[in-house]
């Protein structure tokens, strides 16, 4: 089955709801009052859906792999920020590691998209 559309792609689904899971839980406690480093992982986190859809529009498979290397780049910029979080004390260990774990599988499956994309060319 071909995809037609970037919202048919697993990958954009679950950056997307990803995203969104980090807005909830950055607006809260001290988290929520640090606005450098939310605003920062907020950005991260957006832009990995981002990417992925506009590397999709951009119909060409070179153009739509090099936009997924940058939502994968992102991904890693976001599992730092958290990571840093977690060091200052906004995200308790157990929250950290199921969002950990969530960036790994986006990351993983944005690089087997990429390797499908590549092995088409």
């Amino acid at each position: 089955m071909r995809v037609i559309r970037f919202e048919d792609l697993e990958c954009w689904q679950r950056a997307r709801s990803l995203a969104v899971e980090l807005y909830v839980i950055s607006n809260s406690g001290e988290f929520g009052k640090d606005f450098g480093l939310r605003d920062q992982i907020r950005r991260a986190a957006v832009s990995i859906a981002s990417n992925i859809a506009e590397g999709k529009e951009r119909e060409t498979i070179a153009e739509f792999i090099r936009y997924l290397y940058i939502a994968k780049g992102s991904a890693g910029e976001l599992k730092t920020q958290l990571l840093i979080a977690q060091d200052i004390g906004y995200l308790d260990q157990m929250s950290s590691k199921e969002l950990k774990l969530k960036i790994e599988k986006v990351s993983a499956m944005i690089g087997a998209l990429i390797k499908t994309l590549k092995s088409r060319r």
